[in-house]
Order: structure tokens, then C-alpha cells, then sequence
């Protein structure tokens, strides 16, 4: 066979425009009319956050390389300008199939179920006196009009803020015209309810719509021609000067006012606003042509996560799930002694995360324990895990707690949580320089009859009990002695001036993560080269690092399985002749975001597990703490080969990548049909009730064919 040259760009799929086909996937669970109709709602706002995120920091970092000069391609073979250019045409076909999903589907369905979204047009005379009302109470004293002449600048637009633009006659000078704008005041609720009248309908209308109906009570004595809304979205990619900065936490504060005065990179207007307007924001913002998006309906669809909850339509949501609790918590208090009998995994959000924090909690209030070291990256606004360490500090334990102060778009909460945890006494580090800590890992020291005792946490996400509900993730219970030797060998490094240690178990990046991938990868490559079976499973976020890529090219190439489970992002393309003809990669989309980080190599018949907080991401193995621990136990691999078994074979939220960089639909024809996720609620809900009937909790058998797949569990989502 010709030696195949893996540089060439079409092996390659671009970051951004592989995160878009991501958004376009989010977008379709929005279209799926076979979920419940609050529930696209969820999604429809969910495509509309991903997108201002994207902007900020993915945009916002193209357009910067554009400024400075930088044309060199990327791996697919387009420039920084090529790049933003491809965006540009994709974002606008995103944006518009968001607002046709908008008006065609989702406010004619909210109708049929008497929900109504109503504009300034649409009141009745009873309408407009109770929104005078609530108008000149409420709304009238927190507005401030801004006008814009030779005295008067054009003012600060705050990022993401929702604003009005309106034009003024000029009375003192005949012909011409004014220009103000009204920010639209966000600690207000985004939408109102109307009085119904028969009592069984609910209606709305949004704030800016309030203030367009009463608008000329901000301009007494000048007519107001016309008022549109606008939004734009700033550069929040902050610039840290970690090396020179004396104080890592003021410098984060300084950098995130910057945040809300970066340049404009979007520019969103009601798609009938006046040209005199758009040229007026255009020519102050710097905004060009192609940055501007034309929106046929309420600019940030953001508002519709709020509406989704409305109390009274559990009809309209997905049937409630609470998680279980597993057995082994069930039968001792003692978490503790739990732990030393064996491993234990935790599988979330299907299994609660209440042991976890209840690990945390009982750890601060115990009199044997003597110290918890914990990191945290992102955390719940009043996180219970939190507020144990301060107990714990309070009561003179040892706390030290790595808090990443640099988690980006949590900087402000994290910076709150690291001065209440000083405050109480425990140790703070705020990360290495240049490094983010993701890791999650939780150690607690105990004493036991004498001797000291390593209970140990690790993680593929957040100690956030908010997200574990809403994120699948895997969390590994263990007091094995090498697992509690390593968690302190991380800690003293984070604290101190240690060295990277020489670990027993755990991987540690950017130290050698990389290079114990690339070497499970070439130990595949090696079997399929002896004739002998070889075969890859990985589960994770996000795959974009090149020389990854190219290894598992190289494996394929080989004769190597692979099979890749891919949220997100994949820069990988399946199925080339000759060169990735034995990869398939699936993206699972659905109630819960797929979030673990899960490695399989059949290593010749010696299967190795391994969980990590690391996604196949340069930033990640390169500028990053990261870990990655084996899984030993075998019934909790098992456990782990069912949970890829039934991830492959979901026929229902699952889509596969083809080598054109789409993704499409599983062929369902002679397949079951399986929603995963569903699967594992059904699965948890079963196992519950059979703790509550019998009173034991049998193992689960590994699931080694498709026939063997529990029938009475595989069931189509619920319809609205």
C-alpha cells in the first residue's frame, strides 16, 4: 500500500465549522415535534447561548488574528479570513431556520395550548391600561434615554445587552433627526404576563415591547419617528497577564470590565428597523455588512429557557426523573466504610450526586478526618460542597482547595467562593501560571487506628450538584492506597513548588497525558499489526488535537476498530478510503449533555477503562492540569462496556458523521429502537424499585448483543 501523506487538509474538518454542525444539532432537537413542546423551548435558547459564546470567544479570537496579520491555514486548510467567512454563511442560515422554527412551529404550537406571545400590536384596550400601569410604576423609573448629538457621545453598549434604538425629530432644526437609545433594563423579567380573562389561557409580552408601546414618555415634546430593538455581542476572550500580575485575582477583575466593553464583532436589529438607524449603530460600532444579522422575531431567544418552566404544563415536559440513590449508600450512613469495601461508580446524572456531596459534608463534620483537599472549577451559586469545606476550615480541619479562578464565564462566581472560603480559614490556590486546573479530584485524610487512610474522589465533571443533573458524567469512589498516594502527589504539586510527581495510576497533564494516549493508541496499532484483534472506544467532548488525529488515522490504517462517541466538536473524518475507513463516529444530542470522558483499548484480550477530565483537545493536554485514572474493578468495567454498548446502538438522539463533515441520521431500518439516555433513566427507575420491593439490588449483566438489550426499557421519547 502507497504511504498515505496525513497532512492533507481534506483529512480534516475545521474547529468552528464542526461546532456549528454541533449548534445545527442542538437546533434539531428543537425541530423534533417528538419532543415535548417546552422542552424545544429549552433548545431553541440553548442554540442562541451556544451562539453568543461562540461569538465572544471563537469569533472574537479569528477576527483578532485577522487584525494582527495571521494567514496562516489550519489544519482543513483555511486562513483566520476563510475562516470567519464560511462562519458568517452558516450563522446566517442558523439564524434564520432558528426564527422559521420560531414563528412557523413554536408560537402557533404555544397557541394551541393557549399560550400566547403577543406584541404591542395585538393589545386590547385593557391590555394597554394595565401595561400603562406597570409601565410608569415599574419599567419607567429604572430606564434612561440616551441621546446622541455634538455634546452628547454615542454611549457604552454593554455586551449582550438588549437594547432600543429610536429616532427623534429634531425640532429645532427642521428635516433632521435624533438618535437615542434606551437600554432595556435586564434585572427586570424579560416578559410580563397579561390578565387572561377566562383563566385557562396565559399570555405574554416581552419587556421591550412595553417600552416600544410607551416610548414617546421618554422623549416629552419630541415625536418619535420609529424604535427598533438591537443587541450586539462583544470580544470577551479576556487577556491575562498571569506572569506579571502581583495579585491573580484583581487582575481577573480588572480583565472581566474589559469584557463588557471588547470590541463588537455582531450586530443583531429587528430585520424592519429603519436604514437611518442601522447606518447610525453601523458607522459607531465598526460593524460591517456581514456582522449584521436581520432577526424576524424577538431578538435572544435566551428568554424561552425561562418560559419553558412554566408552573402547570408538566404535559409539556419531559416526564419527571429524579436520581437514584445506589445501593451500597442505601444500606450504611457509615460513606466511609462504604468506600473501603470497594470501588464505586457513580454514573450522573442517573445516579444523584447526593453521595458526593454527602462525601464532603460527612468529611467536615467528622472527628477522624484530618484534612480534604479538593479542586473545583465550576460550582452551583450556593454550592453545597462549598459551604461543607467552610464548615470543615471552621472546625480546624486542613482544607485546601484549588479553585480555578480563570473558569471562563464563572470568573466572578469563583472570585465570590474564594474570598468566603479564605475568609472561614482554608487554603486557597488560584492554579499554576499558564495552566487551568480541570481536573476534579477530592481527597480526604483520615486517621484509623493509628495509621492515616486516603479516601479519594475523581471525576469526568464538575463538583456542580445544579449541572450533575442536567450533565452525563462518571465519578469513581476509591480508598485503594496507590489512588490515595497520587491524589496527595497532585496536591503538593498544585500547592507548592513540587515537582510532577512519579504517580502509581493517574496520568497527568501537560506533564505526560499525551504521550500515555499516544501510547495505548500505538499499542493497538502493534496487535491488528500481529493479526490479533485490536479495538478503541472513546467517549468525550470534543477531538481536535492533530496528533491524535493522526495516530488514530494511523490505527485505522492498521486495521484497528475505532469507535468514537463526539458531542461536539470533531476535526476527524470517517470513512476516507485507505485512511479512516475504520472509524465511526457518533454525537449523541439529548435531554442531558453528554459530558464524560471515557477510553477503551482492547489491549490483546487485557481491556484497559480509563476516565479522564480531558477531552482530545491541545488546550487540554498541553495547557491544562488534567487527569486520567484506570478503572480496576471489573464489574464496574462492565458496567462502563454496557454504557458504550447502548451509546452506539441509540437509534433515536444519536447522529453519525460522514466524511463530508455532516451529520445524519441513524438508518433505523432492522434496528431497535433505543434513545440512550432514556434508556438509562428507565434502567436507574427499574433498579429503584427493585431496592424498594426486594430490598437488594441484583448486578447488572454485561450486555454482549443487541438481542440482550432489556426490551421492556426501550421505548420512543415522550410526545407532546
Amino acid at each position: 500500500m502507497a504511504e498515505v501523506n496525513l497532512n492533507k487538509s481534506e483529512h480534516y474538518i475545521n474547529r468552528e465549522l464542526s461546532w456549528l454542525e454541533f449548534n445545527y444539532r442542538v437546533l434539531q432537537e428543537a425541530k423534533n415535534n417528538k419532543n415535548p413542546l417546552l422542552e424545544r423551548l429549552k433548545f431553541l435558547s440553548i442554540v442562541c447561548s451556544n451562539l453568543d459564546e461562540f461569538f465572544m470567544i471563537r469569533v472574537a479570537s479569528l477576527k483578532d488574528q485577522v487584525l494582527a496579520g495571521y494567514n496562516k491555514p489550519d489544519p482543513s486548510g483555511l486562513t483566520p479570513k476563510k475562516q470567519l467567512k464560511e462562519i458568517s454563511i452558516e450563522t446566517h442560515k442558523m439564524i434564520e431556520q432558528q426564527y422559521r422554527l420560531f414563528n412557523r412551529s413554536i408560537v402557533p404550537n404555544l397557541k394551541n395550548h393557549n399560550i400566547y406571545l403577543l406584541s404591542k400590536d395585538s393589545l386590547n384596550k385593557e391590555d394597554v391600561v394595565f401595561l400603562e400601569d406597570y409601565f410608569k410604576n415599574v419599567v419607567y423609573p429604572v430606564l434612561t434615554p440616551m441621546a446622541v448629538d455634538s455634546s452628547r457621545p454615542f454611549p457604552l453598549i454593554l455586551n449582550k445587552s438588549l437594547n432600543i434604538a429610536v429616532l427623534i425629530e429634531d425640532k429645532s432644526n427642521e428635516g433632521e433627526f435624533i438618535f437615542a437609545t434606551v437600554q432595556v433594563p435586564s434585572l427586570l423579567p424579560r416578559f410580563k404576563e397579561l390578565p387572561s380573562g377566562d383563566g385557562q389561557s396565559k399570555r405574554f409580552i416581552l419587556l421591550e415591547e412595553i417600552i416600544s408601546l410607551f416610548i414617546e414618555e421618554l422623549f416629552l415634546g419630541h415625536p418619535v419617528v420609529c424604535s427598533y430593538p438591537y443587541r450586539i455581542t462583544r470580544n470577551a476572550d479576556l487577556t491575562i497577564e498571569e506572569e506579571e500580575a502581583e495579585d491573580l485575582l484583581v487582575e481577573i477583575q480588572r480583565s472581566l470590565k474589559n469584557r463588557k466593553r471588547g470590541s463588537a464583532i455582531r450586530l443583531e436589529i429587528h430585520k424592519a428597523m429603519d436604514e437611518r438607524l442601522v447606518h447610525i449603530l453601523k458607522t459607531a460600532l465598526e460593524i460591517h455588512e456581514g456582522e449584521i444579522y436581520y432577526i424576524d422575531g424577538p431578538l435572544d431567544l435566551t428568554f424561552l429557557m425561562k418560559l419553558s418552566s412554566l408552573d402547570g404544563y408538566d404535559f409539556l415536559k419531559y416526564t419527571n426523573y429524579t436520581p437514584i440513590i445506589p445501593k451500597d449508600f442505601i444500606d450504611s450512613d457509615d460513606i466511609f466504610e462504604i468506600i473501603s469495601r470497594k470501588d464505586i461508580l457513580l454514573h450522573h446524572p442517573y445516579d444523584s450526586f447526593d453521595p458526593v456531596v454527602d462525601f464532603v459534608k460527612k468529611s467536615s463534620l467528622d472527628p477522624q478526618v484530618l484534612a480534604i483537599k479538593q479542586t473545583l472549577y465550576r460550582v452551583s451559586g450556593d454550592s453545597p460542597i462549598v459551604q461543607a469545606l467552610i464548615d470543615a476550615a471552621e472546625r480546624g480541619k486542613q482544607v485546601t482547595v484549588l479553585l480555578e479562578v480563570k473558569a471562563r464565564f464563572d470568573e466572578e462566581n469563583n472570585i465570590q467562593w474564594a474570598k468566603k472560603l479564605e475568609k472561614a480559614g482554608c487554603h486557597v490556590i488560584y492554579g499554576l501560571v499558564g495552566l487551568k486546573t480541570h481536573c476534579k479530584v477530592t481527597l480526604v485524610v483520615r486517621m484509623e487506628e493509628s495509621r492515616i487512610k486516603r479516601y479519594v474522589h475523581l471525576g469526568t465533571g464538575n463538583y456542580n450538584d445544579i449541572t450533575a443533573r442536567l450533565y452525563t458524567d462518571i465519578g469513581l469512589f476509591t480508598c485503594k492506597d496507590t489512588f490515595g498516594a497520587d491524589a496527595s502527589g497532585i496536591f503538593n504539586m498544585l500547592s507548592g513548588y513540587s515537582d510532577p510527581p512519579d504517580l502509581y495510576k493517574l496520568e497527568v497533564a501537560p506533564f505526560n497525558l499525551r504521550e500515555k494516549f499516544l501510547e495505548l493508541i500505538e499499542a493497538e496499532i502493534h496487535h491488528a499489526q500481529q493479526g490479533k484483534k485490536a479495538k478503541i472506544i472513546a467517549k468525550m467532548n470534543s477531538l481536535v488535537d492533530i496528533a491524535i488525529i493522526k495516530a488514530l488515522y494511523r490505527a485505522s490504517m492498521a486495521g484497528v476498530k475505532i469507535d468514537l462517541i463526539i458531542r461536539g466538536i470533531c476535526c476527524l473524518k470517517p470513512g476516507i478510503p485507505d485512511v479512516s475507513e475504520n472509524i465511526r463516529v457518533f454525537s449523541i444530542v439529548g435531554r442531558f449533555l453528554e459530558h464524560s470522558r471515557i477510553f477503551y483499548f482492547h489491549n490483546d484480550g487485557s481491556e484497559e477503562i480509563y476516565l479522564s477530565s480531558s477531552d482530545w483537545m491541545q488546550r487540554n493536554l498541553d495547557r491544562r492540569i488534567e487527569i486520567l485514572f484506570p478503572v480496576e474493578d471489573e464489574a464496574i468495567k462492565h458496567r462502563i462496556l454496557e454504557l458504550f454498548k447502548i451509546s452506539i446502538l441509540d437509534t433515536v438522539k444519536a447522529r453519525r458523521l460522514n466524511s463530508d463533515g455532516k451529520y445524519v441520521k441513524i438508518d433505523k431500518r432492522g434496528k431497535k429502537t433505543l434513545d440512550s439516555q432514556n434508556y438509562f433513566c428507565r434502567l436507574a427507575e427499574k433498579e429503584m424499585k427493585k431496592q424498594k420491593k426486594e430490598k437488594l439490588n441484583p448486578v447488572l449483566e454485561p450486555i454482549t448483543s443487541s438481542e440482550t438489550i432489556r426490551e421492556d426499557i426501550i421505548i420512543e421519547p415522550k410526545t407532546s
